[in-house]
């Protein structure tokens, strides 16, 4: 079994990454979905963030105001007090699904998909926090592979995929820049990763790289059944 983080800024091609280990045949949560689920109605992480940040980022039908959330996590400076809401709900939806994949195929390779992974780290050091789950979650995971890309075309790619046909892209290069701000530069990432793929040429081009690192954790995790077999 093996437990992987595939992490990378936004507009990286993390997503379309996961998407082929997905097709290639690794078990794959996306952080992103999962936090959205935490975040409905009648969820305990819903209830936290209306107590935090009150009635205005509720909407009429009862769910969140994720536009108006966000404005006030990024643009407001509270993206901490979000962050220490969501993040240990998610980590620990995660280490539950990692749990279920490996009792069914202990060969499994698990691939968690998230932006925040060093992130997580950062913060929860900042917070003061040593022994807890969120300050070692790099520990908990075998290996992390970062995908790699020059700023303005992660800009580029993420004003393209939210703005609407024809619209202007400049808000939304506004947005990308102000979240891309608050996460690790690149290469610091690289140098706490294992496996690092640049993302700058076209699909194809991906494809291939992300087939050569399968191959690898592949074999990594069928070595570690191996290991286990022998305890």
């Amino acid at each position: 079994m093996l437990r992987v983080g595939l992490t990378g800024s936004l507009g990286s091609g993390k997503s379309t990454v996961a998407g082929y280990l997905r097709e290639m045949g690794a078990h794959v949560i996306e952080a992103d979905a999962l936090g959205r689920e935490l975040m409905e109605p009648g969820q305990k992480v819903y209830e936290k963030i209306v107590q935090r940040f009150g009635e205005e980022v509720v909407n009429p039908n009862g769910r969140l105001k994720r536009a108006r959330l966000a404005e006030l996590a990024f643009r407001e400076g509270r993206v901490q007090e979000l962050n220490a809401i969501v993040h240990p709900a998610t980590v620990e939806a995660q280490r539950r699904w990692m749990k279920e994949i490996f009792a069914r195929d202990p060969a499994a390779v698990a691939v968690v998909e998230s932006a925040l992974i060093f992130e997580v780290v950062r913060d929860a050091r900042a917070r003061g926090e040593t022994d807890t789950v969120l300050a070692n979650l790099r520990r908990r995971l075998d290996r992390v592979a970062v995908i790699t890309a020059p700023d303005e075309l992660k800009v580029a790619r993420y004003a393209a995929r939210v703005s609407p046909p024809g619209a202007s892209r400049e808000a939304a290069a506004a947005d990308a820049r102000i979240r891309l701000a608050h996460q690790i530069p690149d290469a610091e990432k690289a140098a706490q990763a294992d496996y690092v793929i640049e993302n700058t040429g076209d699909l194809a081009m991906l494809h291939k790289k992300v087939t050569a690192l399968w191959e690898r954790l592949e074999a990594e995790s069928n070595k570690s059944r191996e290991n286990l077999s022998l305890e």
